[in-house]
């Protein structure tokens, strides 16, 4: 192996002009994208799609687009494995005997674990398998790789990873400084097919607001040619032109909107509710034997028609006011 660069797979073209070609085809109207779920995932999710999920670890996940990715059996998808915990062990229950193969390639940075909740033993199973193809990232290179996209340029120098086994298995290479010839790593600009975002207001545009940190969503947005928007509040247009400087997501990025409160559960949504730690652990345990997983899989998964439904069977709005209570937003 050359010490210049990785070995692993490049799953998705750096090229900016291609993209750009491409997003040149994309309506910028300003017009109502309200609809629900099962219709966005349908009509802006195709099989062979390259995937990319919105928030950090556990918070705020567009769960609900991820579960709908599953129930309509979508196919070798491939995922931006960027500190994906809950929303990867979903989107693994894809890859089941009879059901196919949902994931196909992952640019891993952090996946199968679930934080201090612990390994996602199904997930373990999916990648052990060898059927996944990977290619390995650090969290902050890959969140890099959706801001070279952004910017429109086909990559961005760093200085980690260079010398680590990371970036052994990785696709980045090495280059020459132009203006020090000091030796830095490069990392490819990373274009999804389409991302799922959840954020904590929309209007029936697109236009969002994050509470809190935004992560890399601000340039997942803006990298992906199709943007899936779930949101806990639709609100009328005028709220965001009262302040527009809290739109992180504009609408000309944004192909979706659906109003789903309670879309991030069972992780938590900032300031608004705390994460279903009791049915995480459920999960968690449910996946060591095949016959308890299925169980769990069919009562919470393949046999819900909607989120609404999967709430209810979680709880429903009492179990959502404990959390929010968890949060410290009410006594």
């Amino acid at each position: 192996m050359s010490d210049s660069s990785g070995i692993g797979p490049l799953f998705s073209d750096p090229d900016c002009d291609l993209a750009r070609e491409r997003f040149g085809r994309k309506s910028k109207a300003m017009v109502d994208k309200r609809m629900a779920v099962a219709d966005a995932v349908r009509d802006l999710v195709d099989d062979g799609d390259y995937l990319a999920t919105g928030g950090f670890g556990g918070n705020r996940i567009a769960t609900a687009v991820l579960h709908e990715i599953v129930r309509q059996q979508k196919q070798d998808l491939g995922l931006a494995g960027h500190t994906t915990t809950h929303d990867f062990q979903v989107l693994c229950s894809g890859n089941l005997t009879g059901r196919g193969r949902l994931l196909s390639r992952v640019d891993a940075a952090y996946i199968i674990g679930l934080e201090a909740r612990g390994l996602s033993p199904h997930a373990r199973r999916v990648m052990e398998s060898g059927e996944v193809a990977i290619c390995e990232w650090t969290n902050y290179t890959l969140a890099l790789r959706f801001q070279a996209a952004a910017m429109g340029v086909p990559f961005l120098p760093v200085r980690s990873m260079v010398g680590s086994d990371t970036f052994r298995y990785s696709a980045a290479r090495v280059v020459a400084c132009p203006f020090t010839e000091g030796r830095f790593g490069a990392v490819p600009a990373l274009f999804p097919d389409v991302a799922a975002i959840h954020v904590h207001q929309a209007d029936r545009y697109g236009n969002c607001r994050i509470r809190g940190t935004a992560v890399s969503d601000w340039f997942v947005a803006r990298a992906s040619h199709k943007v899936i928007v779930t949101c806990e509040e639709l609100v009328d247009d005028d709220v965001i032109r009262e302040d527009p400087t809290s739109t992180v997501i504009p609408f000309y990025c944004v192909d979706a909107v659906c109003e789903i409160p309670g879309g991030s559960y069972p992780g938590n949504m900032p300031y608004l509710y705390f994460s279903d730690e009791e049915h995480l652990r459920g999960w968690l345990l449910a996946e060591r034997e095949a016959q308890s997983h299925h169980l769990w899989l069919s009562e919470y998964l393949f046999e819900v028609t909607h989120f609404d439904e999967y709430l209810e069977r979680c709880g429903g709005q009492q179990r959502l006011t404990e959390l929010r209570r968890e949060e410290r937003l009410t006594d």
